[in-house]
């Protein structure tokens, strides 16, 4: 059975948990997120990443791991299957005639309070708030699940906390646990910002989703004031946010009338790359303009400071025609269709930028402020003050995507990262630290990494991957590998319909 189509067979519960066999000192548990159900009675969505949220489990124990799974009870789910159809609209399928046609139009119309009855489809990670976890997305509602059963405890609204019309389903976690996460505020008082907030690790107050309550704000506007970026995750340091704001953007006038057709499409309407650098302790953003060619960017990888420098790399794409691949019609076309009919789609590549925190005022036009003498970036000084950043390539081929590293360097300087290659096929096919393929026809999630226990160096600890397979003689498993040599140190059979996800909870075992 081709990858493609299995990708998109709807999905079950698992409510009781399946146990296979690890290294007995993996202990903990790791939750994941992502597409499980993409039909309801006779209706079908159009895209992939509108399929019904489905939370899995792999609790490690005593050599053993154990899965289930449960599909996010949010309105959305409910309503749908008490009407045994699709009756909320997601953002790749709509229920009635919609202007916009692309992915990410419709979620500003969503925002513009155009789309009434928009979903809460929280399919794309968990996040931690205090002490609760979440099925989040990037729309303003939010899912608390108990970790432990799955089960979906309350809907959350950021509005009611916070004023935000969206939020990023990547967060960070600084050392103490407290969690610092970005958002878009178009609606309301003031002029339209992007906001970034923080949530403390806990709360002595009424606690759960309380907390958002007595999170501390600031805020950057927008580079212009009716066309906002689109941005999926940013960076963060010891001391710095780095945020992109990519000339990806969307125009809130033309969005918010429905009866005009939306003017954005796949190709970019800004010609440049805005850096931004706010200090995450005053909410100051460094006064000096980084800015670079026009690039996209879903994922960060790390970011970190080092000599008076920001660095901060990320995978970036020179247009957003990757989503495009996911719609179900493309997935069910025959693998070598497919391939043909997507080359003009433009590979991910890992890139590092670095931005210098100190300009001396003698410096002459045109030279590079970069003194670090690892990296080939460049960070060239023009004449109004301004800086122009070129980056290096930090992998010389180009396609990997799902970027992971070991939590602890989060914000540190760092050598290891893990990902996933995606080639001309939207399925990541290989996982990779140096080079690691996983045997014909199996398919690895999203690696993550969990440190040994008492590991000091960066790369001390293993990969987990659960991985499907297309050949029904192979069930899926949970793949360990060795973090130092990508050897496989062992697999654990699940007896069950796994399902590919996107992300996890980031509270590895």
């Amino acid at each position: 059975e081709d990858m493609l189509k299995s990708l998109i067979k709807n999905g079950e519960e698992t409510p009781e948990p399946l146990a296979g066999t690890l290294p007995a000192w993996l202990q903990g548990t790791l939750i994941r997120n992502g597409p499980g159900l993409f039909s309801v009675g006779d209706s079908e969505y159009n895209h992939w990443f509108d399929g019904s949220s489905l939370i899995h489990s792999f609790t490690f124990s005593n050599g053993e791991v154990f899965y289930k799974s449960k599909f996010l009870k949010s309105d959305t789910y409910k309503r749908n299957i008490k009407a045994n159809r699709i009756i909320v609209s997601e953002f790749g399928t709509m229920i009635y005639p919609d202007p916009c046609k692309n992915i990410f139009s419709r979620a500003f119309t969503h925002l513009c309070n155009v789309i009434p009855d928009f979903t809460d489809n929280n399919l794309i990670n968990i996040v931690r708030y205090g002490e609760d976890y979440y099925a989040s997305s990037e729309v303003n509602y939010i899912n608390q699940i108990n970790p432990v059963t799955l089960e979906t405890v309350s809907r959350v609204n950021y509005r009611n906390h916070i004023a935000l019309n969206l939020a990023t389903a990547h967060p960070h976690y600084d050392d103490e646990g407290n969690t610092y996460n970005m958002g878009t505020a178009i609606l309301g008082l003031g002029r339209p910002k992007y906001v970034i907030f923080k949530v403390p690790a806990s709360t002595e107050q009424s606690g759960g989703a309380d907390v958002y309550l007595h999170g501390s704000v600031c805020s950057v506007p927008f580079r212009s004031l009716l066309f906002p970026s689109y941005f999926h995750s940013f960076g963060m340091t010891e001391n710095y946010i780095v945020f992109v704001e990519q000339p990806f953007k969307l125009d809130i006038v033309r969005n918010a009338d429905p009866d005009t057709k939306c003017s954005h499409s796949n190709g970019l309407s800004a010609p440049q790359t805005l850096f931004h650098l706010i200090n995450r302790k005053t909410g100051k953003a460094v006064s000096t303009r980084f800015y670079g060619d026009a690039l996209v960017v879903f994922h960060h990888i790390n970011a970190y400071e080092e000599d008076g420098h920001v660095v901060f790399d990320l995978i970036s794409y020179e247009n957003t025609n990757l989503y495009d691949m996911f719609y179900l019609q493309n997935m069910r076309r025959e693998n070598d269709d497919f391939i043909q009919s997507n080359k003009t789609f433009s590979p991910p590549t890992c890139q590092r930028f670095v931005l210098p925190l100190h300009i001396h005022k003698d410096c002459p036009t045109g030279s590079n402020l970069v003194t670090l003498g690892d990296t080939t970036a460049r960070a060239e000084l023009q004449a109004d003050g301004s800086v122009f950043c070129r980056p290096d390539m930090l992998v010389s081929s180009s396609g990997l995507e799902l970027p992971g590293i070991n939590y602890k360097f989060n914000g540190k300087k760092y050598r290891y990262f893990y990902g996933s290659r995606v080639e001309w096929s939207p399925h990541p096919n290989k996982v990779l630290l140096q080079v690691h393929r996983c045997q014909e026809g199996c398919y690895p999630s999203e690696p993550v990494f969990v440190a040994s226990p008492g590991a000091v160096e960066e790369d001390d600890g293993v990969i987990l991957s659960s991985v499907i397979s297309t050949d029904s003689k192979i069930s899926p498993f949970m793949l360990v590998l060795d973090a130092k040599t990508m050897q496989e140190v062992a697999r654990a059979s699940i007896d069950a319909n796994v399902h590919m996800d996107l992300h996890d909870s980031n509270q590895k075992a």
